[in-house]
C-alpha cells in the first residue's frame, strides 16, 4: 500500500510544478478550496470524512530517492526540479470541519493556504483521500438511519478495492455510525470491534447441520452466531440453532445470535423471532446479510422484519446506488498573491466561488441549524443580512434576527504539522449521528428529500458577478 508516497498523484502535477518552478511561479501564495456541487445517491447531504488520513498524508509528503530516480527516469524533469523537490515539505496551512459533520453542495470542506507549488502539489492526493472517504460515510449514514434501532456491521473486504479500498471503507464507515467490521486489519489499525459468524462451507464441511452447529458452539461458546439457511432456514437452520442453544444454555452459556443470508429476510426475520421467542430465547439476535442496502433495509423494516444487526458488504464498500458510484468534489484555486480568482463557466450558477472565505452555520432559535452561510473572509454578516442562492442568486432570503452564526472550520494543520489532536472514531460517530438528528424534516429522506439551504453572503455575490464581468470583458476584448 502505497498512500504516504509522493508519487501519489497525477502526471500533470508535477509538469504544472516544473513549470511553475522554471518562470519562479513556485513560491507566490495560493489558496485553493475542495468542496462538491451535488450530494450522493440523489440525497440531500454528505458526511464529511477522510480528514485525519489527509493531514497525515500532508505531515509525511516526502520525495524519497527512489521517487526522484523514478521521476528522472520520465526524461521529464531537470536536474535543478529534481533537486528542489528532494527538499520539499508542505508547509502550508489547512482549514476544514471536523470529520463526522454532515456537508451540503458548494460548501469549502477544507482550504488549503500556502505556496502555489505545494498547494498544487497536493490536490490528487486530497481529493483521493476525501471524496472516497466521505461517500462511503455518507452511505453508512444511509445504512444506519434506514436500519435504525438496529444496528449495521460492515462486511466489505471481499468486495472493496483492494486492500486500501477495504481499509479506507472500514474507517469511514464508523464515522458514518457503522460500529463494527468483520476486517480484522482494519480493527486493528482503527481499534474498531472485529465480528463474524461462519461461512456456509463450515457447515457443509459437516456430515449434518447439527453436528456443525455443536462444533462451533463448542470453540466459541461465548460468542457463538450460527448461519441457519445452508439448507433450510425455517425446517432445519432454525430448529437446529434452538437446540444447539438449549444445550449452551445447560452449561451455562447463552446463544449469541444466527444470521440468515438468503430468501425473504422481512418473512424469515419474523418466522424466526416466533420460533426463538416461542422456545424461551427472547435473547438471541438476528443478523441478516445478502446484498443490502438501505432502500431494502427500509424496506424489511416497512415489511415487519424482526432484524437486530444487519451485515452489509457489497453495496457499502463500492459506494453502490443512484447516483453513488464517486463523490465529484473539485479542488479549485480561489486566489493567488492575494487576488481572488474564479473558475468561469458557460452556466452562470455553477462558477465557482472566489477568495478566501468562512463558512457558517446558522441556528434559529432553538437551536436547530436552518443553513449554512458561505461569506468572505472578515466580512461582517449577521441575523437580519439579506443572502442568496449560489446557484441562482435572485432567489433570496433573510437571515431571522434572532438567529446565531457558529463558524464551522478551524485551523487544522500548519508549520508542517497537525494542529489537532486526532479524534476518535466512536467521537466522528457521535458527532454525525447528532448533527444528523438536528437537521430539518425531510432533510434525512431517501427518496425526494428536503434540500437543507446553502446561501453565500452579499460581498461574496458581488464579488463573483464582479469577476465574471471581468472575464467576458477579456474575452470580448480578445
Amino acid at each position: 500500500m502505497q498512500t504516504q508516497s509522493a508519487l501519489l498523484t497525477d502526471l500533470y502535477q508535477l509538469t504544472m510544478l516544473a513549470g511553475y518552478h522554471a518562470r519562479g511561479m513556485h513560491e507566490k501564495s495560493a489558496v485553493f478550496d475542495l468542496y462538491f456541487r451535488t450530494p450522493p445517491y440523489r440525497g440531500s447531504y454528505a458526511v464529511f470524512a477522510g480528514l485525519q488520513p489527509a493531514l497525515d498524508y500532508l505531515e509525511n509528503l516526502r520525495f524519497r530517492s527512489d521517487d526522484l530516480s523514478y521521476l528522472a527516469s520520465l526524461d521529464l524533469f531537470d536536474e535543478r526540479f529534481l533537486h528542489w523537490l528532494s527538499k520539499f515539505r508542505f508547509r502550508g496551512r489547512v482549514l476544514a470541519l471536523a470529520e463526522g459533520t454532515p456537508v451540503f453542495p458548494h460548501t469549502p470542506l477544507l482550504s488549503v493556504e500556502g505556496k502555489l507549488a505545494e498547494v498544487q502539489l497536493v490536490e490528487t492526493a486530497l481529493l483521493n483521500l476525501i471524496n472516497f472517504q466521505t461517500l462511503v460515510a455518507t452511505k453508512a449514514a444511509r445504512l444506519c438511519q434506514a436500519a435504525s434501532p438496529a444496528k449495521v456491521i460492515e462486511f466489505g473486504l471481499r468486495r472493496a478495492q483492494g486492500p486500501d479500498g477495504a481499509l479506507s471503507v472500514a474507517r469511514a464507515a464508523a464515522v458514518g455510525g457503522v460500529g463494527a467490521t468483520s476486517n480484522l486489519l482494519a480493527g486493528r489499525a482503527f481499534g474498531l470491534p472485529v465480528k463474524g459468524t461462519q461461512a456456509h462451507s463450515w457447515v457443509m464441511a459437516f456430515s449434518n447441520e447439527l453436528e456443525a452447529f455443536r462444533a462451533y458452539a463448542q470453540s466459541f461458546p461465548h460468542s457463538c452466531v450460527l448461519l441457519v439457511d445452508t439448507y433450510d432456514a425455517l425446517r432445519s437452520g432454525v430448529p437446529n440453532a434452538i437446540r444447539v442453544a438449549l444445550e449452551l444454555r445447560a452449561k451455562g452459556f447463552e446463544l449469541v445470535g444466527i444470521r440468515l443470508d438468503s430468501g425473504d429476510l422481512a418473512w424469515l426475520s419474523r418466522m424466526a423471532r416466533q420460533m426463538l421467542d416461542e422456545a424461551g430465547l427472547p435473547q438471541v439476535k438476528i443478523l441478516v446479510s445478502n446484498d443490502l442496502d438501505e432502500e431494502l433495509i427500509e424496506a424489511i423494516r416497512h415489511d415487519g422484519g424482526r432484524v437486530d444487526l444487519y451485515g452489509v458488504g457489497t453495496r457499502l464498500a463500492t459506494c453502490a446506488g443512484e447516483g453513488g458510484g464517486a463523490l465529484g468534489g473539485v479542488y479549485k484555486l480561489v486566489e493567488i498573491e492575494g487576488r481572488p480568482t474564479l473558475k468561469a463557466t458557460s452556466d452562470p450558477a455553477k462558477a465557482g466561488l472566489p477568495g478566501v472565505k468562512t463558512l457558517y452555520r446558522v441556528f434559529d432559535v432553538r437551536g436547530k441549524p436552518i443553513l449554512d452561510l458561505i461569506a468572505l473572509q472578515g466580512e461582517s454578516v449577521g441575523s437580519g443580512d439579506e443572502v442568496f442562492d449560489p446557484e441562482n442568486p435572485a432567489r433570496r432570503l433573510r437571515i431571522a434576527k434572532d438567529a446565531r452564526l457558529v463558524a464551522l472550520r478551524h485551523l487544522v494543520f500548519a508549520q508542517g504539522q497537525s494542529k489537532k489532536d486526532a479524534d476518535s472514531l466512536q467521537e466522528m460517530a457521535a458527532t454525525c449521528r447528532q448533527q444528523l438528528a438536528e437537521l430539518p424534516e425531510g432533510t434525512l429522506r431517501l427518496v425526494n428529500p428536503h434540500r437543507y439551504k446553502v446561501s453565500i453572503s452579499r460581498g461574496l455575490m458581488q464579488l463573483r458577478r464582479k469577476l465574471l464581468a471581468e472575464i467576458d470583458a477579456r474575452i470580448q476584448a480578445d
